[in-house]
């Protein structure tokens, strides 16, 4: 099974490739800015570096978010045409779920500055998480005693910021994921500001 992957919520724009027996693939570049200009040119470059087509591809996994909301929305849409074009299956990761597979350690708390006083929070026993929440920064506070922290938030809670994705993990989870659980839909710190004519959001 050849897996691709995708992230293009934060600073980095990034692919991986797995391919069974093979040692995988990734691409990284830390541009800031830019992702739906750089996106398909990383896909064709490690494509080509692991001599496989875009046909060859069985499962693409793309982050969804919490994270820019641009960003977010390049690479959810890329994965959504690339897996039509190719006959293959998109899955959405929640970057929570990979912070959260980065860590051993249980109870676990993942956080995301939400901005604006908020954070999302998504506290995991075992492998089984609870529902994300967008609370208030004292509210979530009094959520984390006995938890360990990780994500970006957790600095807002005297804990040290994980910012970067694993992208080993994220082609794990996309390995693993279930096509009904896992949709390719972004997932927003919050509801969008601007709207389209008639009020759709965007």
């Amino acid at each position: 099974m050849n897996i691709l992957a995708l992230d293009t919520t934060g600073r980095d724009c990034a692919v991986a490739l797995r391919r069974m027996g093979q040692a995988d693939l990734i691409i990284c570049e830390p541009i800031g800015r830019g992702h739906a200009e750089r996106l398909a040119p990383m896909v064709s470059e490690i494509l080509e570096q692991a001599g496989l087509e875009a046909g060859n591809i069985d499962r693409i996994g793309v982050t969804i978010g919490p994270g820019s909301f641009a960003g977010t929305r390049v690479g959810v849409a890329f994965a959504r045409g690339l897996a039509l074009s190719a006959n293959a299956r998109a899955f959405g990761i929640s970057n929570l779920a990979i912070w959260a597979a980065a860590q051993d350690t249980r109870p676990l708390a993942v956080l995301h500055d939400a901005k604006r006083g908020e954070v999302i929070l998504q506290v995991w026993q075992d492998d089984a998480p609870d529902a994300p929440e967008r609370l208030s920064v004292e509210e979530a506070r009094s959520r984390l005693a006995d938890l360990t922290l990780t994500g970006p938030g957790a600095v807002l809670f005297g804990g040290e910021a994980v910012l970067s994705l694993d992208l080993f993990r994220l082609l794990d989870l996309t390995a693993a994921a279930d096509a009904a659980q896992s949709p390719p839909s972004p997932f927003y710190a919050r509801p969008p500001d601007a709207k389209l004519p008639g009020g759709i959001d965007p």
